[in-house]
């Protein structure tokens, strides 16, 4: 079942850069942002991430809890949020389960070429859990986290 905007967001748990298990649900009260990108340290999404750091303190104003998930380890998103200095929380979806469920595990086309893959997207979850806007694909990573803030102030 595809994510709708207006509809709940499917629950899920995964694990932190920490080894700490994070459930969506437990953050009802506050917004989320869940964006999915590929893989740690390639360019786009270090682009991507940095954005989302260098918009925080707005976030952070707006109450929001901001979630990257990828299928790196936790391993993998320690050195990446230590080396960038990432404020918030990166989770490992190996099995690519959430991803899925998030529409954000699919067929890319990328010069011509199809593949199976991370489908960079976003998706802006109210306080009561409600699904208020999806970003099925992202092509501007460095923009893209300037445009989600956008959308969660007007939300609140």
């Amino acid at each position: 079942m595809p994510i709708e905007e207006g509809q709940p967001a499917p629950d899920f748990t995964l694990q932190d850069a920490d080894t700490n298990r994070v459930t969506l649900s437990e953050l009802r009260g506050q917004p989320v942002i869940v964006y999915f990108y590929p893989r740690d340290e390639t360019p786009g999404c270090t682009k991507e991430a940095c954005a989302f750091r260098d918009v925080w303190t707005e976030l952070q104003s707006a109450g929001a809890v901001v979630l990257g998930i990828s299928p790196d380890d936790a391993a993998a998103h320690q050195r990446f949020r230590d080396r960038h200095e990432l404020p918030f929380t990166l989770l490992s979806d190996p099995e690519k389960e959430v991803m899925s469920r998030y529409g954000a595990w699919g067929e890319k086309n990328m010069y011509g070429r199809k593949s199976m893959g991370v489908i960079r997207s976003t998706v802006l979850i109210d306080a009561e859990g409600i699904v208020r806007k999806h970003w099925r694909r992202v092509s501007k990573a460095a923009e893209h986290p300037r445009k989600v803030l956008e959308a969660l102030q007007r939300m609140t």
